[in-house]
This record gives C-alpha cells, structure tokens and sequence, in this order.
C-alpha cells in the first residue's frame, strides 16, 4: 500500500521505524568490508568533507564541478556537506547516493527546486555550523526571480545526534514548519528554529491525507512509517515488541541484531554497532595488569579499524591528523603513534646561516623569535657584537637580554656555537641550562665550542651538557670566568683528537680565594658553577640535576628509593612509612611497601577495577574490608551492589531475590507509564486548545465590545528633525542615542533618546509591528512611564522618547547603595506600583518589568520604560499568549515559562523580583543558578532569599508576588496602597545602617543637564518634553535652561537637611 512520506510518524509519538523495500537492503549487502584499510569499510564511498560556510569560488561552473567531484559516488561524508551557491538548473542527482555525515550539513544560497539528499539517514553533528546547528538550510532564493527551493527531499533523515536544527528565510520552501523535528534531534536541548517562509500558506500543496498534516511533500512514497512498541528504547522495524532495533542502532534498522542497523549510534566494527572499539589494553585478572589486546582495533569516524589511515597518526585508540600540542609523533613497529612529551615536546629550528636564517650572521632583535620552543637547532647559534648592541647601520635594536630565555628549551646544537658578545648585566650562560649535545657537524676554524673576552661572564652552568660530539673547545679572554679548571673536558669528547684550548681565562687561585669553588657534593669530574646543581657527576646520590648526600628512604615527606646511586620518587599510590621504615623496593605500585588505597593482586590502586575491558568481558570489582579487591559475583551485573551479593552467594540464587528484583521492575513501569500518560494527557490538552482556536478564529461574529473609542494621537517625525548626539548604549535590537528633537516650524529643542532598530533582526518585523500598534493606539500618559513622543519611518526605524537623566534604576542603586534611605526605596516602590496599576487600567501587559526597564529622572521621580514587549489585551480578553521569542525567564511568573502565558498577575511576579532587586541595591535574582534550571527550583517552592536589610513584612509582600496561582496574587492597587502605608513610616520597615548622604536627596539641577548637550552640541534653547507637550497656563514668558540664574547651592543644602534630617543633623550640615 503506498503511504506518503511523512517526517516521523504522527506528531504525538516520539519514536518510529521504516520498513524498507529489498532494493535498499539488497544495496546494503553489497557493503564490502576491510579491516586492513579504512578506506575500504565500503566500496569507494567514504570521502572528506569541506569547511568553508559561506565562502564559494567567484566561478559558478567551477562551484557545481568542485561540488560533483566531492560526492559523487559517496555515501559517507567524513566532515561537513556544505551545498552553497550552486544555479537552478543544474543536476543534483548525485547527492542521492550520501547516506551519513559526520559533521553538518550547510544547504545556503542556492537556487534549485529541490534538495535530492533522500537516502541521508543521519547526521552526526561531530562538527556544528555556528557552534549550534547540525542542520543549517536558508537563503536559497534569488531575490529578483520567482524561483528557489521549494521542497526538501530528506525523506529517509531519522536522526541527528548532536546539534539542532536551522531552517529560514527560503522564500519558496514548502511543508519545513510541518516536519516533527523533535524526534529527529536526540538532544532535547539542542536549537530548533525553523521558520515558515512567505510561501508556505500560499501555493504550496497540502500534505497527503494520510500524513496527518506532517510531510516532506505532497506526494505520496513506497515509505511506510509505523508506531513503535512502548518497550521500545529506541527505533524499530515492526509494530512489535520483538521488533525493537538494538540500542546501538540509530536512524533505524531492518532486523533486531546490532548488525541489521542503518547506521550506528557510536561506532561500527566490521558490520556490528558497538558503544566502544576493542581497546589497545585488557585487563588480565590473573596478572593483575593492564596487557596488549591482539585484537584490538582504532577508531576512525564512527568506524573501528584495524589499521589508521597512512596519514594519519595513532593517539592512544583513535585515528588523528596530529598529535595534541602536548604530545610528539614517533614510529613503532612501522606505526606512526602520539606519545606524551616528558618536558617540551621537541621542535627543530634553523640554526644562523641554515634555512630561513641563511643570510643572517648573527643572533640579534630581528630573528630570536624564530628560536621561541625550539629544543633542537639544526645549525650553529653566533652572538656577535652586532646583535648583542644593536646594527644601526641595518636598522636592527639592541636585544633585550631577557629574551635570550628563549634558549633555555634548546637541548641539541647540531652545528657549533660561537659566543664573542654577552649582555653586560648577565654573568653567565644558564640560558643554555639544558643544553645536553653540541653535535659539531659544522665547525668554526676547528671548533664547536667558542668563548672569547667576555669580561662579566663568572660561571658557564652549562648544567645539562653531556656531549660535544666534534670539534675542539676554545676559551680565552674571560677575565671573570671560573669554574673552566675544574671541568673533565675529556669525559664530554667523542673522539680521541678533540682539545680543550683554555687560557688567559682568571686564575683558578682568585677564584677559591673568592669561594668559587664546585659544592663539597659534586665529584671530581668538576662542575658548571657553584651551587649542588652545576656538577658534572656526582659524590654520593643525584635527585633530578641535583647531588645529595643521601635519598629520602626512611625520612621527609616523600619516600625514594635507590637506583644505583639515583634518588626515584615512590609509586603515588604507596603508603608512606613510619620512620625507619621504607615506602618501597623500586618502580611501580607493585613494590609499595603497604598501599595507599586498594590493592588488586600485586598492585596498589586508587580503585578496584569497575568496567576495565578484559579479553572476552567487562571486570567489575568490589573492596573487601581488608582495602583488597576481590572479584563481583557472576550474577552481578556492572557491579551494582557487588559486595552484597559476593558475600551472600547463595541467596543470590534463591526465588526471593528473583522476586524483589520483578517486583522493583514492575514498580518503575508503573511509575514511568504513569509519568507518560501524564505528559501525553498535557500534550493533548494543549493541542486541543490550540486546534479550538484556529478552527474557531474569525468564525464567530463580532459583537460590541463597549470599549470606548481610542483617539490617541501619533506623532509621525521627519528624519531631518532629529539630531544625534551621542550614543548611550546597544541591545539585541538597535542603538540607543541621546539627541535633539527641533519640531518643525518651531525653533525649541527637546532633549530625547532616539532608538534605531536594526534592520537585520529575525524577531524585527514582529517588535515594530506590536510596538507601533500598541504606542499608536494606546495613550500613554503618566507620570510613572516614559512616553512616546513619535516615530520616524526612515529605512531604519526611529523610536523617540523622552530623555531620563540618570540612566536606569538598576545601575542608580548600584552605584548609590551606601546613600539611599529606607525612605527613598519605599517611594520607589510606590511609584513603580501605581505606573503598573496605570497600565493594567488601560489593559496592558508590559512582560518585562525589572529595574533595568526603570528610569531615573530624579532620584525622587522614576519612569517605567521599555513596551517592547508589552501586549494589548482586548476587552474580553483576560491573557496573553506568546509565540516565542527571548524571554527574562528569572523575572517571569512560572505560568510564562510554561505556557508563555502573560496577564496582570504574571506582571505582579516581577513586580516582586523588581523590588527584591532594589533591596539588594542591584543584586542579581537566583546568581548561579543556570536559567534551564529555574522551572524546577521554582516548582519545588523554593524563592528569593530575604534581603537582609527588608523586615518580615516586606518580605511578606515579595512573597505573596511569588505564589504559584496567579489568582491568589495581589493586584498593583493593592501593593500601591500597601507602599504608601509602609513609606510613612519607612525606619519601621527597612534596616538601613549606613548615615543617609545629602546630595542624594538634591534634586539635580536639570539646567546642568541641559547644559551638557549645549557643550557638547552648540545648541541653546533647549526645553523639557513633557513641558513641550504640555504646556504652561500661565502666563509666564518662558526662558531657556541656559538664561536661568544658578541656584545657591547653601539654600538647597539648608532646604533639604530639614526635609530629610533630624535638628540635630541640620546643625551639622550647614556651612
């Protein structure tokens, strides 16, 4: 029976399976398989990927042929598919071969009909586009034609593993906003956006009847999808329990084994899905040792191979490109592996007068940053005068001697290295401490080592050298050197003709009388300088590069051992002894003396192996009271409650276990299926009332509402009347800039901020749409909101307000926390109330009320702001429901979170929050707490804490904002009338210990304000807004800010200690 090819099954279950014609499984058992070569896990179908996004060649043709070249023939891609820019009428067919993708897939600006990926099954997401998507389509349409795509051919795409999900702005794009995306995409908390395009209501076709509104196309297919059984974990084939596929399996399968799977969730190995590859080491119960594993394979992609790619490199199980930075490439038995670096990992450089410094002659400012990390210099190293001081004569710096450490990573010097200028200030030569080889390919007149009149240098410390392979040893000329008489040259030589030609160097007897001398622990090899760190060898025992007396066998608070005369730190996991007593016998945690944690076998562990991959199973262990690790018992299972059941074998067998074990199972099933039910019952609701809405949307007839008639005004601004000053900040949807709004035909200027909104916002077409309808159509008018004083419809839409001062409350009592009053804070409640109870008067929901959404005009006098999210209600209507959007859920009622259901009452909740934030003078609500998890908190009833200068009664008020059920929430009248109570008598109500400051309480001079946009702009004649729209009725000549006499700023003083202050403070606050 032919069935359409709907996305994944009806939209209310989660998981689906397909059967398949035997076309697609005989295509399957053509897979011809290789565990030799990983290019062979098929037949000539896995190929690379590419990472370009958006960037195309400027040769269209040569675009298509890149693209065909790429994936003809492929079925895997290993990386991203990326189909851009490719022309309407070209062949695509090629692509319906590709069955997997390991990272994205990025189909953008592009003109074709139709995406022919039908055999894609699945999408990895290893790499995502943007850091977020796995699946980014948009922009295919050509902005001057009628033609783009139109229909996605992803009939077969049944999972995505990693990453959401992109779909917008495909002007002809049809059915996209109908696929069941959800069940695609693994990852519940991955993005989803999938826009409907312009066409999608308009001449698209309507799905198959038989899809239930959710398809990729109007046509129907030979695809049949069918619910799963409930037993199900995953996808099926049938709708049966038997026919569930394996756990392992993922985009479906044809049979319930873990090699009938399409594809797999984790890792392929030789036709079967598995969770790991077979690992370089098992572990080995009888030895107690982690062994080589002969069948072990590496991971390449989500396939388990026998062998890496020949350009590729081993690192631990896994197929890489390279070696992690902190790693080296080396070759073992003609594997090409990643090991650990034991310091810095080895980097060769050219040396002066080889490769890249061929023309230079001298290590000076202009090149030592090519030394930077290097370990080996495939060369020689020159310090001539010339790049020690400087060549003025080419232009080159004297070289800052700190950056000569750049050396201290150097081990090797292939060529010589020829030392005839030092920094002044440096008296020896430890840059070169781990200098171990002079190799003395090439020589300077015979020599591979040359030191010549360097009069500051007192020591070599050449600490780490062991070699000069060829080449004689020159030093003369170093009237401070010392230390030179002492060093066995001999013992560093490789051949019998090398010399060590060393005079007129200090007097070795200058020297001891001075007590440079080799430390009393070095050996009469000699030494580097002074210090037990400088010898060649040493007398008793060496730890690290240093001699010591003696090895911390018995004492100190790490235990060695000896090996010969080495000093080895103990194994980590050895149990440090008592005095007198050793730590351990030598390397290893099998030869601790006692163990610090656990002991299996021989060996001292931190924990006794859970899950360790043996030879034929997985070895679970459990710790005995003796700290040894014993076997779990056959019939445990992953080591769950291992030790119980070891201990109690025999009832480990007995029906009573059997049956608890049943009767537990039974019991979470019942749980689960009723959490099921729960969630579907809601699913079901919810679909309900939305199906009621759009059936019933526009059928009914309309009816007098008796809501009075709105002649709100709605001033339209010209571009040439506003003037920008300077900008005040940026949010996601435009700029906001401080500026002068000259009327026109008048000649006043009025202070105001001007938002621009940009014109590339996703969300912008609906702000400008809600916005101008609610401002154009509601009357705002209250002391308590900022109002709108018109709009300029240039290209880039201009909101114009009113300018506050002071910026918003938030920053204010950020910054003013030690001057504000109890008094203060309560009249801002008030204020903050009574703008609220206005707009729920005229029926508005504003949806984002916090106190960065309240303006300061003066510290007596705040201004709610920011409508862009408010919502006009109608006359019957009691709520508001949201389609999407970015939502402030910290401040949000949990019926918002929820349903993005908004009314009066969800307002009242952040009323709470708002006035919570002021209590803590700005305080972040429920800091540190990630936002996904504020539904749960909030369910479970916790709150806001109590802010520490609030009393009970306070608290008491933000609480009842907070209650579950909107209904028993108080209204803004109450809250208004609530504040006003408290605000006479505010000492009672809010603990504030610091002493109020007085120019808190000024009420700034606006004219200052005024007289900062005169400075910065050259204007005068400025006027307030609101004395603009409302003016004067008496009559009084009016004067600009700039003509009005400043205030003595003494009276203000006096005036306002007596208004906010004891008699006593008044005395103390006059001049």
């Amino acid at each position: 029976m032919l069935r359409c090819r709907h996305s994944l099954l009806s939209h209310d279950v989660s998981h689906s399976f397909t059967q398949y014609a035997l076309g697609a499984l005989g295509a399957r058992l053509k897979l011809s398989w290789s565990d030799q070569f990983p290019c062979l896990f098929f037949s000539s179908i896995v190929c690379p990927g590419t990472d370009n996004k958006l960037s195309t060649l400027s040769d269209l043709d040569q675009q298509y042929k890149t693209l065909r070249k790429f994936y003809e023939n492929c079925e895997v891609v290993m990386g991203n598919l990326e189909i851009t820019s490719i022309e309407r009428n070209r062949n695509l067919s090629f692509l319906k071969s590709i069955r997997e993708v390991t990272g994205y897939v990025l189909v953008a600006l592009n003109q074709f009909d139709y995406l022919p990926l039908e055999n894609l099954r699945i999408i990895r997401g290893t790499k995502l586009y943007e850091g977020r998507y796995a699946l980014a389509i948009f922009l295919n349409y050509r902005r001057d034609g009628s033609f783009g795509l139109r229909q996605l051919g992803l009939k077969n795409l049944t999972e995505i593993l990693n990453g959401g999900v992109y779909v917008d702005q495909n002007k002809f794009l049809c059915h996209a906003d109908t696929i069941h995306w959800n069940d695609i995409i693994k990852n519940p908390r991955s993005e989803l956006l999938v826009v409907p395009s312009n066409n999608s209501g308009n001449s698209c076709e309507r799905c198959h009847r038989s899809c239930n509104g959710r398809c990729w196309g109007h046509q129907e297919d030979q695809l049949t999808k069918t619910v799963c059984a409930e037993q199900c974990d995953g996808r099926c084939f049938g709708p049966y329990v038997s026919n569930c596929c394996h756990r392992e399996c993922a985009g479906g399968c044809f049979g319930p084994k873990d090699t009938d799977c399409f594809a797999c969730t984790n890792f392929n190995d030789t036709g079967a899905c598995v969770t790991q590859c077979p690992q370089p080491f098992v572990y080995n119960p009888t030895t107690f040792q982690l062994e080589h594993n002969p069948n072990a394979k590496y991971t390449y992609g989500a396939f388990c191979v026998k062998k890496c790619p020949h350009n590729f490199v081993v690192d631990h199980s896994s197929c890489v490109r390279a070696c992690p930075s902190n790693k080296m490439e080396v070759e073992e038995n003609h594997i090409k592996m990643c090991i650990p670096c034991t310091d810095i990992c080895p980097k060769v450089c050219d040396g002066i007068g080889t490769g890249s410094l061929q023309m230079a002659q001298t290590v000076d400012s202009s090149n030592i940053e090519k030394f930077v990390n290097c370990t080996k210099i495939n060369g020689n190293l020159i310090f001539l005068i010339t790049g020690i001081k400087g060549d003025m004569f080419h232009g080159i710096k004297a070289l800052d001697p700190d950056r000569l450490n750049v050396f201290r990573t150097v081990r090797e010097i292939t060529g010589f290295l020829n030392i005839q200028s030092w920094p002044e200030n440096m008296t020896d030569l430890a840059v070169f401490s781990n200098l171990a080889t002079i190799g003395g390919r090439s020589l300077y007149s015979g020599i591979s080592l040359l030191i010549l009149k360097q009069r500051w240098i007192s020591s070599l410390k050449f600490q780490s050298l062991k070699e000069i392979s060829a080449g004689n040893v020159y030093m003369t000329n170093n009237s401070q050197l010392c230390f030179y008489n002492t060093v066995n040259w001999t013992s560093l030589f490789r051949t019998s003709t090398q010399r060590a030609l060393i005079k007129n160097n200090r007097d070795p007897r200058e020297c001891t009388k001075e007590q440079m001398v080799c430390d009393r622990l070095c050996s009469e090899e000699g030494c580097w300088g002074p210090g037990p760190d400088q010898c060649l060898s040493c007398k008793y025992f060496s730890r690290g590069k240093t001699c010591v007396r003696s090895c911390n066998l018995y004492y100190g608070d790490v235990r060695e051992y000896t090996n010969g005369s080495v000093c080895v730190e103990c194994d980590s996991q050895c149990e440090k002894a008592g005095e007198k007593s050793l730590t351990c016998h030598g390397p290893g945690p099998d030869h601790c003396v006692k163990c610090l944690h656990l002991k299996d076998g021989p060996n001292c562990v931190e924990k006794c192996p859970d899950g360790l991959q043996g030879a034929n199973s997985f070895i679970f262990k459990y710790a005995e009271t003796n700290n040894e690790c014993h076997p779990c018992h056959p019939n445990c299972t992953q080591g769950y409650n291992c030790l119980l059941v070891f201990a109690l074998k025999s009832i480990c067998k007995t029906p009573l276990i059997a049956a608890g074990l049943i009767g537990g199972l039974f019991v979470m099933v019942i749980i689960a299926l009723g959490v099921a039910v729960y969630i579907r019952r809601k699913s079901i609701k919810k679909k309900r009332a939305l199906r009621r809405f759009l059936e019933t949307e526009l059928v009914e007839p309309l009816t007098p509402s008796g809501t009075a008639p709105n002649q709100a005004l709605l001033r339209i601004l010209k571009e040439t009347e506003l003037k920008r000053v300077k900008i005040l900040g940026a949010g996601a949807f435009g700029m906001v800039y401080k500026g002068i709004w000259v009327p026109e035909g008048e000649t006043v200027k009025i202070p105001v901020a001007i938002k621009i909104l940009n014109e590339n916002s996703s969300l912008l077409y609906w702000k400008i749409t809600v916005s101008m309808h609610i401002l154009a159509t509601e009357s705002v008018e209250h002391p308590h909101l900022v109002r709108l004083l018109g709009v300029c419809l240039s290209p880039t839409i201009q909101l114009v307000t009113q300018l506050m001062p002071h910026g918003c409350l938030l920053d204010y009592v950020h910054e003013h926390q030690e001057n504000i009053g109890s008094q203060l804070l309560l009249n801002w409640c008030v204020q903050i109330a009574k703008g609220m109870m206005y707009l729920e008067e005229r029926r508005l929901v504003h949806r984002d009320l916090a106190a960065r959404n309240v303006l300061v005009k003066s510290p007596n006098h705040i201004k709610i702001t920011d409508f862009g999210l408010a919502r006009l209600l109608d006359a019957d209507e009691k709520e508001y429901n949201s389609d999407g959007g970015k939502m402030p859920i910290k401040w949000m009622a949990l019926e918002c979170i929820h349903y993005r259901k908004f009314t009066h009452q969800s307002d009242i909740w952040s009323y709470g929050v708002t006035i919570w934030e002021l209590m803590t003078f700005g305080g972040k609500p429920y800091d540190g707490i990630p936002t996904r998890e504020i539904p749960d908190i909030l369910e479970k009833g916790e709150r806001l804490p109590q802010p520490p200068i609030c009393t009970i009664d306070v608290y008491m008020v933000m609480v009842k904002c907070w209650m579950i059920d909107a209904d028993s929430r108080p209204r803004f009248k109450e809250l208004a009338a609530e504040f006003s109570r408290m605000a006479r008598d505010p000492q009672r109500y809010l603990v504030i210990q610091v002493r109020i400051r007085l120019f808190l309480y000024y009420i700034p001079n606006h004219s200052k304000f005024f007289q900062s946009l005169l400075d910065e702009e050259e204007l005068d004649d400025l006027m307030d807004a609101e004395e603009y729209l409302v003016p004067q009725t008496f009559n009084i000549a009016t004067s600009s800010y700039t003509s009005r006499p400043p205030m003595d700023t003494s009276r203000v003083r006096i005036a306002f200690c007596f208004l906010y202050s004891s008699l006593h403070e008044v005395i103390k606050c006059i001049p």
